[in-house]
């Protein structure tokens, strides 16, 4: 979750079509290396533990690891927990978020991953580096790509 528009539409097509009541939906944020938050000198070879979605919402969690909380995440993250039943947690890592995406699913033994897409073209994706391609091609779960609304730009 990096709150962008394509995240935010990955996490509302999970919350309609993948999460089943009792489910347990883990809200991976993935920080720059170079952040430098009071809880990543603790957690930065293992990520942060799971928070739940009460705590994850409070102020202090925002200050100490440098997430932001958005309104429209926090509500579709309410409304799968009361109509689904499912918990949510968090979990912050550090580092590269191809990498932390594919070690997230072995850490986790997650069943499914799915992720945003931003689409970036051809050319920025080869300069960039597409987190999503990456993680559909190297991690051990059946991964699903939501892509964005195609821009109107060549």
């Amino acid at each position: 979750m990096d709150y962008s528009p394509t995240s935010k539409a990955a996490l509302r097509w999970a919350a309609d079509n993948l999460i089943e009541e009792g489910d347990r939906i883990i809200l991976i944020h993935v920080q720059p290396p170079k952040s430098n938050h009071t809880r990543k000198q603790l957690f930065v070879d293992t990520g942060s533990p799971l928070v739940p979605l009460e705590e994850f919402r409070e102020i202090n969690f925002s200050k100490q690891y440098g997430i932001s909380n958005d309104p429209e995440v926090l509500d579709i993250l309410d409304t799968v927990s009361k109509t689904k039943r499912a918990k949510v947690v968090a979990k912050v890592y550090w580092g590269d978020p191809r990498e932390k995406l594919c070690n997230a699913v072995e850490d986790l033994k997650l069943d499914s991953l799915v992720v945003g897409s931003r689409g970036l073209g051809v050319i920025k994706s080869l300069l960039l580096g597409s987190v999503s391609k990456y993680v559909v091609t190297n991690a051990s779960c059946p991964v699903t790509v939501v892509k964005g609304a195609q821009s109107s730009k060549p």
